[in-house]
């Protein structure tokens, strides 16, 4: 294996290869809800994400009247309309859903709440990422209430501000590493899960204690993932990695790690639906 992999450990690398005698039932199924009519394309490169980063089967959920539009637009990725909490309750009597997305594009209010709420009652493994983070940002507490440990949580400094103002307000005037990683520490005790907080230096926490980082600084520096869908195609990495069975600081350590990684094989002029397409010659590289 290519030793030049700072930032994730050429052990948990080596974890990513599928073996031969698997098939792909074995590999998780990853669930991505979708947002209505005109608002699938976050939901959609979230999907390809969690595919092309191994999830044996993936499926976008949309409302019903959505469902034609994703049609036109996914090929192995399959789709099931959902259209309420309740209806996602009973998709989630299928014990092979193993990870769900919920936040790309997802929108904003009870509707996603209520979305969470179901998800997170179910016990599965879930990235929650920006709408689904948003539409707590009155009420953090109730979403803490929810969560467990097999939940992370993705958010920018701004959604970050808006579930952990104080933690939030300190970060701004910390002079130091060690302060950030000790504000987004409790932050994670607050919440109990998971907390990937993605920037330059994106930190990730666990509430057992673990943290790791990942600097896009110096030659790791990726100037381009600033893009429209990039944070979209990370929360899709992370799920996958949920569905395929990693843990949550697992998969939230590798998800940050390959979306540079294929960032940097991309270069300037990047787009997100390039990053997952990028994957395979990751793989390579990391001698998979």
């Amino acid at each position: 294996m290519n030793k030049s992999t700072e930032g994730v450990s050429p052990a948990l690398l080596a974890r990513l290869a599928k073996r031969g005698d698997r098939h792909k039932y074995d590999y998780g199924h990853a669930l991505v809800l979708a947002g209505g009519v005109g608002h699938g394309g976050a939901a959609r490169l979230a999907a390809r994400a969690a595919l092309r980063v191994g999830s044996g089967l993936v499926t976008v959920a949309p409302p019903p009247a959505a469902l034609i539009e994703n049609a036109c637009q996914l090929n192995a990725v399959m789709l099931r309309p959902v259209a309420d909490a309740d209806a996602l309750c009973e998709v989630l009597k299928d014990p092979k859903i193993s990870a769900v997305c919920l936040g790309p594009g997802l929108g904003t209010g009870e509707r996603t709440r209520a979305l969470v709420a179901a998800v997170l009652a179910s016990g599965r493994s879930a990235v929650l990422d920006a709408d689904a983070l948003t539409s707590f940002s009155e009420a953090p507490e109730t979403l803490f209430s929810m969560l467990h440990r097999r939940v992370v949580l993705t958010p920018h400094m701004g959604e970050f501000a808006r579930l952990f103002p104080a933690e939030a307000q300190e970060m701004r005037s910390a002079k130091t590493a060690l302060a950030h990683r000790r504000l987004l520490f409790g932050a994670v005790q607050r919440a109990q899960a998971v907390v990937l907080l993605k920037g330059t230096v994106t930190r990730i926490a666990d509430p057992g204690g673990g943290s790791a980082e990942h600097a896009a600084t110096g030659e790791r520096a990726a100037p381009w993932l600033a893009t429209a869908g990039s944070g979209d195609v990370l929360a899709g990495l992370i799920c996958g990695l949920l569905a395929r069975g990693f843990s949550a600081m697992e998969s939230a350590q590798l998800g940050a790690w390959l979306h540079a990684e294929a960032a940097l094989r991309v270069g300037p002029g990047l787009i997100a639906e390039d990053l997952p397409e990028a994957l395979p010659e990751v793989f390579r590289f990391i001698g998979l």
